[in-house]
């Protein structure tokens, strides 16, 4: 089979560039290890930014998730016995986020491919790449038990962190640079009413918390833990009571509690791989940068992955400019440098680390008090969180 792009991984990432592509002439085939069953199991993000909300309109997948997410205009941090509430609209000028669960964004991709009959192979085993370096790059895989070859004129790898598409980078080019901290997110997912119509960030002394929605009815909550902590050492009624500790107790005693239809337990890291590109193949979301969940960053700085990569290979078919392409990784590594600032800023600001020196703890405290104190360090978080311009 011959194809312009190849793109391995099924995720969002992966997903959304073929859909944009295709939506240009641009013929795509996407390769994805696992079922279309698994792929839409994983429970992760669900907070947009209004870029990324643009570019699932502009791939024609927006309808859903205008009709049925939700905007936020702010957030609510919970702290020393208070609430403070970030005003997202007022700081960032007038911009906001979406609260759309990835698993909807995915399914609403995948019922896009399949309305223009994308090329989309699942169970695809054995994927490796080949010739990167050369003009005439070519990919094969398993599927049902027969050898397939994709010749391509450019590869995307948006596998993820543990996905083939990094590890064919060599060794002696490849650099990585990595944070791993000494704690997890316990999540929980249950059929039940959200205690705020906002999201509310805890920072408090038996560690963080964080209250989420995925809509009226589906509530999403993460408590730190150990990491040395498994999801069946927590019960049900063990995760909401630790839960309504570290909440303030006017939004404890409002909680809504039921049972979990969903738990596990994220362990928190900070990945950035450089170069995001190498001959003919190029990186995106997971397989080139992870981010701690705290800040909201890790599918949206995917997605300013597919910006970049989706524009330059319209000036490369549209106009035969490739300078977008040999610029790709230096531009969209700028930007993900930021998206690392900012997640391991909130994630500092609100964790509690284990050997933190007392010290330690009296800056933490005092950056608290400083952001609700300067108008200046509002906006500087509102305008990270909203996102940054692409």
């Amino acid at each position: 089979m011959k194809v312009q792009v190849c793109i391995i991984g099924g995720g969002p990432s992966g997903l959304m560039l073929s859909q944009l592509l295709h939506l240009k002439g641009i013929d795509t085939i996407l390769l994805e290890k696992y079922s279309r069953d698994h792929v839409l199991s994983r429970i992760r993000a669900g907070v947009l930014e209004h870029g990324f909300a643009k570019l699932m309109r502009e791939a024609q997948c927006g309808e859903r998730m205008d009709r049925e997410g939700e905007i936020h205009h702010g957030f609510e941090i919970a702290h020393d016995g208070r609430l403070d509430r970030v005003d997202l609209h007022k700081w960032s000028g007038g911009n906001s986020v979406m609260v759309y669960g990835q698993t909807e964004l995915t399914r609403d991709l995948y019922e896009a491919r399949d309305k223009l009959g994308g090329k989309v192979v699942h169970d695809a085993e054995d994927v490796a790449l080949h010739d990167i370096k050369s003009d005439k790059p070519y990919v094969t895989y398993r599927h049902d038990g027969q050898n397939h070859r994709v010749d391509c004129d450019y590869v995307v790898g948006a596998d993820g962190f543990h996905g083939v598409s990094r590890k064919s980078i060599p060794a002696d080019v490849l650099r990585e640079y990595e944070k791993v901290y000494p704690f997890g997110w316990l999540g929980v997912l249950s059929r039940t009413k959200p205690v705020s119509p906002e999201l509310i960030y805890v920072k408090h002394e038996r560690g963080f918390a964080l209250c989420s929605l995925r809509s009226q009815v589906l509530s999403r909550y993460y408590i730190q833990v150990p990491l040395t902590d498994k999801p069946e050492d927590w019960s049900d009624d063990a995760f909401w009571a630790e839960l309504k500790r570290r909440l303030p107790a006017a939004v404890a005693g409002r909680l809504i509690t039921g049972p979990s239809i969903e738990k596990s337990i994220a362990p928190l890291r900070s990945f950035v791989a450089e170069p995001m590109s190498y001959g003919r193949l190029f990186l995106a979301g997971d397989a080139a940068h992870i981010v701690p969940p705290t800040g909201a960053r890790g599918l949206n700085s995917a997605a300013s992955d597919i910006y970049y990569l989706y524009h330059a290979m319209l000036d490369r078919y549209q106009k035969g400019d490739e300078s977008g392409l040999q610029d790709y990784s230096a531009k969209a590594l700028a930007r993900i440098w930021k998206a690392q600032r900012f997640s391991w800023w909130m994630t500092m600001l609100l964790h509690r680390f284990p050997d933190r020196i007392e010290y330690e703890d009296k800056l933490q405290q005092t950056e608290m008090s400083y952001l609700f104190s300067s108008e200046a360090a509002q906006r500087s978080l509102a305008e990270n969180y909203v996102g940054l311009p692409f």
